[in-house]
């Protein structure tokens, strides 16, 4: 499975759809055009073979003007300075959306971690959080996880930033092992927000998720969770994809044997029928859930979707030009902004939990999670019934709205 480009001229596009409908001032949009700061950082590593290897990093911060900026950690190749821009921008806008006193970056390294040893993926982590030193903190930019970063790398950064600082400062990483201030739900929150949302959209319109049809494009860690959540609402997962294949039954996966033949194997492949990702993508389903990267559908397949709703359980999986063209086709798109809340929501309670040296019960967060999933979403489905929008618009403008109190109340410096 391969993402398709995604671009700030893109992004700027659909927010000018929504300024109609927003309360936004020249001030406020200027600020949102211009991300406050990109700093790229050269990472020497010393590699298992004695060699020294010289990787990438980057990191975005957007927008500090409703709070500390917050955002994923990205371990890929290819990765540049400009992906990181457009992704810090969404993050901005999703933290308004969930109304979260948070701004949005994003950040990471330009290497596949697949091909590095632990030693080195430990080497080049360590030192992206040290050449960050004087750039992030619990009051400044806190990294989180993203694609290619698990708890570990999170605790690698944690420590190596605590060892530069002088004190343990769990606040300025987040999604981080829970014996070093990390927080129940952190693995599940962004699947099972991305089923939630999609669960309370079809309730919006008289629909039940009962029997029916869903596909999961990117079976990771969000598209399992996302799955199990769908199913346990009474919809039949009929298909699912990793990075190799996709299986498929017209009856419904048992996902329970299905997870053990991936803890077996590794893998999807030998379970169910065979089929190909990008035939995945053309079932005839009623859900479509992308929990894979950024351009998932694109110009170049958008004509191919079949399914009534598509839902975006990552960032940017649908791209501005498939989008229209999918609205064209009575496709209802169910947005990044808020169909993928739950993990930045659960990396807020992980910061404020850390904050206060308190720390809730898994009850307690599951719950918190859900309030404010909920709390979102209904928030973008009056404005879209108010203003007769799509959801995409209709969080755009909420989202500006906020920002646009934010920076108006805080001026100009100096």
């Amino acid at each position: 499975m391969r993402a398709s480009g995604l671009n700030w001229q893109g992004l700027m596009e659909q927010l000018h759809q929504a300024l109609p409908y927003a309360e936004v001032t020249d001030s406020s949009l200027t600020y949102f055009k211009y991300p406050a700061r990109t700093v790229s950082l050269n990472l020497p590593v010393r590699m298992d073979n004695g060699e020294i290897r010289m990787f990438r990093g980057y990191r975005c911060v957007h927008s500090t003007a409703r709070g500390p900026s917050m955002g994923g950690l990205r371990l890929k190749a290819g990765l540049n300075a400009h992906e990181c821009e457009v992704l810090a921008a969404i993050m901005t806008l999703k933290a308004a959306v969930a109304d979260l006193p948070l701004g949005g970056a994003k950040g990471g390294i330009d290497v596949d971690p697949a091909t590095l040893s632990p030693h080195e993926l430990e080497g080049v982590t360590r030192r992206y959080a040290a050449g960050l030193v004087e750039l992030i903190g619990k009051q400044q930019d806190i990294l989180a996880p993203d694609v290619g970063s698990d708890q570990q790398v999170m605790a690698w950064a944690l420590d190596a930033y605590s060892e530069m600082v002088g004190e343990t400062e769990s606040g300025a990483v987040v999604g981080k092992p829970i014996p070093l201030g990390g927080s129940y739900g952190s693995k599940d929150a962004r699947g099972r927000s991305a089923a939630l949302v999609t669960q309370r959209v079809l309730e919006n319109t008289g629909q039940t998720l009962e029997r029916k049809p869903v596909a999961v494009y990117g079976y990771g860690e969000v598209g399992r969770k996302a799955a199990r959540t769908l199913a346990e609402a009474g919809a039949l997962v009929v298909a699912v994809s990793d990075a190799h294949g996709a299986t498929y039954a017209s009856g419904g996966l048992d996902l329970n044997a299905l997870e053990d033949h991936r803890l077996k194997t590794g893998g999807l492949s030998g379970f169910g029928t065979a089929i190909t990702p990008e035939e995945l993508l053309e079932l005839d389903v009623e859900v479509l859930m992308l929990a894979f990267d950024y351009g998932t559908i694109n110009a170049g397949n958008a004509h191919a979707v079949r399914a009534n709703y598509v839902v975006e359980a990552t960032n940017r999986a649908v791209l501005p030009e498939a989008e229209r063209f999918l609205k064209d086709q009575g496709v209802r798109v169910l947005p990044d902004l808020v169909a993928s809340t739950g993990g930045l929501i659960v990396n807020y309670l992980e910061w404020v939990q850390d904050a206060s040296n308190f720390f809730w019960t898994e009850e307690e967060i599951l719950r918190a999670i859900d309030v404010r999933v909920n709390a979102a979403v209904n928030s973008v489905l009056a404005f879209m019934q108010e203003r007769d929008v799509d959801m995409r618009t209709a969080a755009y403008a909420i989202a500006l709205n906020r920002l646009t109190n934010a920076t108006g109340m805080r001026g100009v410096y100096p």
